[in-house]
């Protein structure tokens, strides 16, 4: 009812403005688009220039260049008649007079335009283009993965490496300036598959479906209030051009292999689409040694041994987009998702309690799958005044999570204590419900945006352990283990921004955006019922100032407060005591993070050196983390139970720097620097569990360099290099990581299609991943050894028109959940490249 409320008044108040006296519609405006072609030989011209001026008349008010494929572009174009004029060293000047646009037909799409060879003998001329990788954007940083020539073949995680701003771990844990609380978005709209871990889900989506990723650091109110550190939307490969056309994409290597298929249909104002893919990476072994010692030396917990981890994935997707009209449009799409993960492993336990020692092998068989749906419904309509439009969106989305394990105990011969083996399942359901409206209303200089939205979240979970006896085939299931959970989140916000431009170089945007959050739920095993009732709200103020200098020189001054829910990884307490001395579970009691971001910014562009530098604070209450603690196992033994709390408040200062040059045509060279400090100020209750270094500022940071290099016949290389410090927690620290990155790309078919090879760390055949633990009352550390160097060979072609149509952004954007990470390298695996 607060929504249908909240969307009523909001609607009212839009047709209201579309009435308002003084608002006078302006002429709305169009485009003019067509393809450059060489008469002779039926091929593109590439960077042909275009100018366009009023007809009968030769000064320009408006133009365009041709791309690599001979399309053009003139945005802004108001009804009329015109004089068209095209160009290139070497042709004949083509020229088109009248070209006319009206009221009823905005746009215009003129085909294809054919330049004639010029009878003057010239020398061979090259033009060489190449789109930036890199594009630094007043609110936001672009990278083009489609453009670069060393990630095809892996999967999504191997792109997210190479943006600027992010960090990847070695088992996929993605963090922002150093802080994991990121909000991940696929297409600008959340996925329920990423309400699980999203290290896996993130590995389950292959490279080669990828245009770009976006990272926004300071998010408008108009955003979810969710994502303390920002916001990475990643954007899918999607054609728009005018009849049929795709891609396929293939890679095989020595770690994994992935192939995708897409597929545009486009007639007039109705588009079709489709892609399917899928990835899998070889078995790989890893190595785990485990120490674990109590501060008085009476429990010493010692592990090592061996697993097998294997991956597969599969995910796919359909679309329908029409304008109805000029002024209505409207769409749809189902996306679907699946990803399983298996681990096998055998390890030797030799543990000491007091003065008995205990010695035993564990074999166990680890299973995870993750199916859901994403389907999405929007509709736009676009009033005649140039920028206002109002839009409703509705999503719904479906996750299920399954977690199956079996543990075998095996004792020595002789031992007093019988063989037995543990079995668990745990079947969780996310769905998830939102219905949202938004409206944009352009004054003289201001622009005016409010929206309501609500999400009604629905989390489910069912849960059992029993334990089996081979000596007298019996099982004994225990109550205490066994879990139903319920989980009823429902979120109500509106918001409202305000954009403006002062004395032509002064930029501003303020807003602020109220959320309500009402939780209730129950989590009931055999001895317990535990209601859970939460409700809070909160009002988040967001505003950026710019400034704009001579030289695309731009400061930028930004403030906003975010909040991050924790997702269902952290909340479920299914205990997964696979491994029974080193088990985990979820936390249903958690309470969001609250943080407050300053960010100043200096951004500029001079010929072709980039450079994005930020100093930043962040200061952030009620932090999530990981917290190690013992806990007493059903034999009365003593081992390590992983689970998630409130720990605190913590301050972090940052610095960050982003550079692109070509110090010669055919060079690029990029570096990305980001240092920031962890400070954390326990609460009360962590304390007690805190280790030497909570009373210990820490810095922490995350480099990469890399270089390209345009080669004659179509060849590209580039190497690229990332480093990364340990990730700090209160308890202690996370492995540090650094990969080398060699990659070729070869040109084929007229540029429709390419073959590539890709090298990681070719010397480095395994690489060892180490991490430390310390508190009250014991010390753990840990050695995890993956399989690393990798070769593969990757294939893509596309197929189709070169006419053509770009499609506005539409949907529903949930990114407020704090989203899984894989802790733990005993369960992990997974390695990135081919």
């Amino acid at each position: 009812m607060k929504f249908i409320y909240l969307s009523f008044l909001l609607f009212v108040s839009a047709l209201g403005f579309a009435q308002f006296p003084g608002a006078a519609q302006n002429t709305i405006t169009g485009k003019i688009t067509a393809t450059v072609i060489d008469s002779a030989s039926g091929k593109p011209v590439e960077y042909a220039t275009v100018a366009l001026a009023k007809s009968g008349q030769t000064k320009s008010s408006n133009g365009s260049l041709a791309d690599g494929k001979g399309v053009f572009k003139i945005e802004n174009v108001r009804p009329g008649k015109y004089r068209l004029s095209v160009s290139f060293i070497g042709y004949n000047t083509k020229v088109l007079d009248p070209v006319e646009t009206t009221l009823s037909k905005p746009d215009l799409n003129l085909g294809e335009i054919r330049l004639s060879p010029s009878n003057k003998v010239l020398k061979e001329v090259t033009v060489t283009g190449q789109a930036n990788i890199i594009e630094n954007k007043i609110d936001k940083i672009v990278y083009n993965a489609e453009k670069d020539v060393a990630v095809a073949g892996g999967n999504s995680t191997d792109v997210l490496r190479k943006v600027p701003l992010l960090s990847v771990d070695y088992e996929g844990n993605l963090s922002l300036r150093g802080s994991s609380n990121v909000k991940v978005l696929i297409n600008g709209k959340p996925s329920g598959t990423m309400a699980g871990n999203m290290a896996d889900a993130l590995k389950a989506i292959p490279a080669d479906q990828i245009k770009s990723v976006e990272v926004i650091t300071s998010p408008s109110a108009k955003y979810d209030a969710e994502g303390t550190s920002g916001i990475v939307n990643i954007i899918t490969k999607k054609s728009n051009l005018e009849g049929i056309s795709g891609s396929i994409n293939a890679g095989v290597g020595t770690r994994q292999n992935s192939g995708n298929g897409n597929l545009n249909i486009k007639k007039g104002r109705l588009t079709l689409s489709g892609n399917a893919g899928g990835y899998y990476s070889w078995p790989q072994t890893s190595k785990l040694s485990f120490n674990k010692t109590s501060n008085d030396q009476s429990v010493v917990l010692k592990q090592s041994g061996e697993s097998t981890t294997e991956r597969l994935s599969s995910n796919g997707s359909v679309g329908a987009d029409y304008d109805i009209n000029n002024y209505n449009s409207i769409s749809t799409s189902l996306k679907l998702n699946w990803f399983q993960f298996s681990v096998d492993g055998n390890n030797l336990n030799q543990n000491q309690f007091g003065n008995i020692y205990n010695e035993f092998n564990r074999k166990s068989d680890t299973k995870t799958r993750v199916i859901g749906y994403d389907w999405n419904n929007d509709y736009t309509h676009k009033f005649k005044k140039e920028g206002q439009e109002i839009s409703f969106a509705f999503q719904f989305t479906r996750s299920n999570l399954d977690n199956d394990y079996r543990s075998d105990f095996l004792f020595p011969t002789g031992s007093s204590i019988q063989d037995s083996s543990e079995l668990g399942n745990s079947d969780a359901i996310n769905k998830e419900k939102t219905f949202q409206i938004d409206y944009v209303h352009p004054f003289k200089k201001v622009v005016w945006e409010i929206g309501a939205k609500t999400i009604l979240r629905d989390i489910s979970n069912d849960s059992e352990v029993e334990v089996f006896y081979p000596y007298n085939n019996s099982t004994v299931s225990n109550p205490d283990r066994n879990y139903l959970y319920n989980y009823n989140q429902n979120v109500y916000a509106a918001y409202s921004t305000f954009g403006f431009t002062l004395a032509k170089k002064y930029g501003v945007k303020a807003g602020a955006r109220v959320e309500s959050t009402v939780i209730d739920g129950n989590a009931n095993n055999g001895s317990a019922k535990n209601n859970i009732d939460n409700s809070y709200h909160n009002i988040t103020p967001s505003v950026v100032l710019s400034r704009s200098f001579k030289n695309f020189q731009t400061v930028k001054l930004s403030y906003n407060q975010r909040i991050q829910r924790p997702s269902l990884f952290y909340l479920n307490p299914f205990r997964d005591s696979s491994d029974p001395l080193n088990a985990s579970e979820g936390n249903p009691k958690l309470s969001p993070e609250i943080s407050d971001n300053f960010e100043l910014n200096y951004s500029t562009f001079i010929k072709t050196t980039v450079i994005n530098a930020s100093v930043y604070y962040r200061r952030t209450s009620d932090i999530i983390e990981s917290v190690v603690s013992n806990y007493t196992l059903d034999n009365g033994k003593t081992g390590s139970l992983t689970t998630y709390t409130n720990v605190g408040s913590n301050n972090s200062y940052g610095f960050n720097f982003f550079g692109s040059v070509n110090p010669i045509k055919p060079l690029t060279l990029r570096a990305n620097l980001n240092v920031n400090s962890y400070d954390i100020q326990l609460n009360s209750q962590s304390a007690g569990a805190s280790g030497a270094n909570n009373d210990k500022t820490y810095l922490m940071y995350n480099a990469f360099a890399s270089a390209t290099y345009l080669l004659p016949q179509g060849f590209t290389v580039e190497t690229f290099l990332i480093t990364s410090s340990p990730r700090r927690s209160f308890q202690g620290k996370n492995p540090s990581f650094s990969m080398w990155n060699i990659g070729l790309k070869k040109e084929l078919f007229d540029k429709k299609g390419s073959i590539g090879i890709n090298v990681i760390d070719p010397f480095n055949d395994r690489k060892n991943f180490e991490s430390e633990i310390k508190s009250a009352d014991f010390t753990q550390r840990s050695n995890f050894s993956i399989p690393f160097r990798s070769v593969g060979v990757n294939f893509s072609w596309r197929f189709g028109s070169l006419k053509v149509s770009n499609k506005p952004k539409r949907g529903v954007s949930n990114d407020d959940l704090k989203q899984g990470e894989n802790n733990g390298g005993a369960q992990g695996g997974g390695v990135m490249g081919n």
